[in-house]
């Protein structure tokens, strides 16, 4: 008999007792004691109707092999449902044959040019990329000098808010969580603007761009303020700055000196380039693309984005691995020792010690197996920012990571199975080294991915102007209406 039941027996032990022994103070106690430990004890109302709630929306699990179901938008084969067609991104991580996945190197294409030679084209020239990946992404074609001079004039003459906005959006209703303030803040956007829900191209546009100028803005000042109120640390807000471009504002705005380096500006630039796109078939862009076919307005559709990326399944990765990279650092005795480090993996697989889920985060991707072409960039990066910050060791055990986890799937699953680091393993690194707190890790990730939201946004709009309006099958089972006077 569990607890819940023997104390609402006593509890009408008492009220018997009550009854019959009216004088005795000894049965008050022992009522009041009783009384309070059944009240404890008792289910609140929400208690059972969230078990309500879970016995009634669970469906048997054999009902999606029954009907076919394609469970995520996947394939029985791993590969995803085809939904869509897009120019903007693609993912190319493995080769089909015979209808089965054949690990290939990955590659990554914005607007079909591979995103190496993409990172290659402004590193050889010494200048920051981000903007012209935003132009490539929206537009479909690399800019001319003269484009991109005006394109980066388009954004610096939005990247301020509003009058009035900061003190009364940002600074007046602090959030603990700045992707929740960044998509309150997006949703407010819409009453500044005078045609919000005008769906010509030209429109969106402007909408676009001065989302894409705002985000880093928004986000900077989102921290200030959560910093400022919940962390009682010293408030500052500096304006953002022309001519510098994304990155840099970034970096200008969160911090107190506004001081970076050549190093530092390059390495969150590439960063902001790495996640801008990734295909319309990711979780924030497939979103995007749901909502944009209903013909609301781009407000909505952009909230709705930062909406699925907040979530731990999405954009949350690289917190993730900050914090397995913190309980490894608690528990391995000589990080630097690969044996042990090794061995403490092995746990982690194991799901015997950090969170227990038995996954190695910053590890494995749903497209890509042999390599995250993201993650070899950011990862070449990274060392050199760490020769820089002589954070050379704490890279070593990221690296160290990366290659024993690799060894460590060949050992318990063959020589054939394949792992690769993505992006995540080491963009929370060059988070770190950059000294950005924790809370901007998802909102950079926003910053970054807009520019492919937008750019998705505009295609759904133009070439498909269907709503998308997918099956479900019911699974019900017939009931009859019972009055209420005779239900149970």
């Amino acid at each position: 008999m569990n607890k819940r039941v023997d104390y609402t027996i006593l509890g009408n032990l008492a009220i018997l007792a009550k009854k019959n022994n009216l004088t005795n103070p000894e049965v008050y106690a022992f009522i009041k004691e009783v009384s309070k430990l059944d009240q404890d004890m008792q289910p609140s109302i929400l208690e059972l109707l969230s078990d309500l709630a879970k016995k009634n929306n669970f469906i048997q699990p054999e009902y999606y092999d029954k009907y076919n179901v394609k469970r995520g938008l996947r394939n029985s084969n791993g590969t995803g449902v085809l939904v869509g067609l897009t120019e903007i991104g693609s993912v190319e991580g493995y080769k089909l044959e015979e209808n089965k996945k054949v690990p290939a190197e990955g590659q990554l294409f914005y607007r079909g040019i591979e995103i190496k030679e993409l990172v290659s084209g402004f590193q050889r020239e010494k200048r920051h990329g981000f903007e012209e990946t935003t132009y490539l992404l929206l537009f479909g074609a690399l800019p001319t000098r003269n484009d991109l001079e005006n394109f980066n004039d388009l954004l610096d003459e939005s990247r301020q808010l509003p009058a009035g906005y900061t003190e009364n959006m940002i600074l007046k209703i602090p959030s603990k969580d700045i992707m929740n303030k960044l998509q309150r803040s997006i949703l407010v956007l819409y009453s500044h603007d005078e045609t919000p829900d005008d769906l010509g191209i030209k429109n969106i546009l402007r909408q676009s761009i001065q989302l894409i100028a705002r985000f880093p803005t928004i986000i900077s000042y989102g921290y200030q303020a959560k910093a400022h109120n919940f962390d009682n640390k010293s408030l500052f807000i500096h304006p953002p700055q022309r001519g510098i471009g994304t990155a840099e504002n970034i970096l200008y705005m969160t911090r107190s000196d506004n001081q970076y380096t050549k190093t530092e500006a390059e390495t969150l630039d590439l960063s902001l380039i790495l996640h801008a796109e990734h295909g319309g078939g990711n979780n924030s862009a497939f979103a995007t693309h749901v909502v944009s076919s209903s013909g609301t307005d781009t407000y909505s559709a952009i909230s709705t984005a930062v909406g699925s990326l907040k979530g731990h399944k999405h954009g949350g990765a690289n917190i993730r691995v900050r914090e397995m990279i913190l309980n490894i650092k608690e528990n391995v005795s000589n990080i630097h020792d690969r044996g042990k480090l090794k061995d403490y993996l092995l746990k982690i697989l194991r799901k015997e010690v950090f969170n227990k889920e038995g996954l190695i985060y910053g590890m494995g991707h749903a497209v890509y197996t042999k390599s995250d072409p993201r993650a070899l960039l950011l990862k070449e990066k990274a060392h050199e920012l760490a020769i820089e910050k002589d954070t050379v060791d704490e890279f070593n055990l990221y690296k160290n990571i990366e290659e024993l986890t690799i060894e460590l799937f060949k050992e318990m699953k063959g020589k054939d199975v394949h792992i690769a680091a993505n992006v995540d393993l080491y963009s929370g690194f060059v988070y770190e080294m950059l000294n950005i707190p924790p809370e901007l890790y998802t909102p950079l990730f926003a910053t970054a991915r807009i520019a492919g939201w937008c750019a998705h946004r505009i295609e759904q709009i133009v070439s498909d102007q269907k709503i998308m309006r997918p099956a479900y099958k019911s699974v019900h089972v017939h009931k009859n209406y019972i009055p209420l006077n005779e239900r149970m």
